[in-house]
């Protein structure tokens, strides 16, 4: 059975789910009624390791992550962890780098999956020209984890 824990971010409640020993999921905008929760060392770690994120003293998790899903999913989320604090890329990079150039709605569709956003950084992922595009959190959340990465203003809580 999963463990869960729930924290207040600077984007809304959040919770995290932890399975054998690894985080799978990252709950956005969470309901704000108190939920059972079962709170692990890894899920304060996590909480932990968020929170030196969003003040901006931290650019790489080291945390065992087990998203759950396709192969061809799993190898696009392995790919968005390569994109380094501060950059972005385009889906079609993306696309590139998994060996299939003409998969970038695949691309897109797995990245809208992402079960563990931050973590897995879908947001690092941007349209053609620049353009931001779709995100589970919405816009002013990919945007704002963008500025904090690039040197802007810390999100508030």
């Amino acid at each position: 059975m999963p463990a869960t824990a729930f924290c207040l971010s600077p984007f809304g409640r959040i919770g995290l789910e932890e399975e054998d020993g690894a985080i799978t999921r990252l709950y956005l905008d969470v309901d704000p009624t108190p939920a059972a929760g079962r709170e692990t060392e890894l899920l304060r770690r996590a909480f932990a390791q968020l929170e030196a994120y969003w003040q901006g003293h931290l650019q790489v998790f080291d945390l065992p992550l087990a998203p759950r899903g396709t192969d061809f999913m799993r190898r696009v989320w392995q790919e968005l962890r390569s994109v380094p604090y501060g950059q972005t890329a385009t889906y079609r990079d993306i696309a590139v780098a998994v060996g299939k150039p003409g998969a970038c709605r695949a691309v897109g569709l797995a990245n809208h999956r992402n079960p563990i956003p931050i973590f897995i950084p879908c947001h690092r992922i941007i349209g053609q020209g620049g353009a931001l595009t779709g995100y589970r959190g919405g816009l002013n959340m990919k945007r704002a984890l963008l500025d904090l990465e690039a040197g802007r203003v810390p999100p508030h809580v």
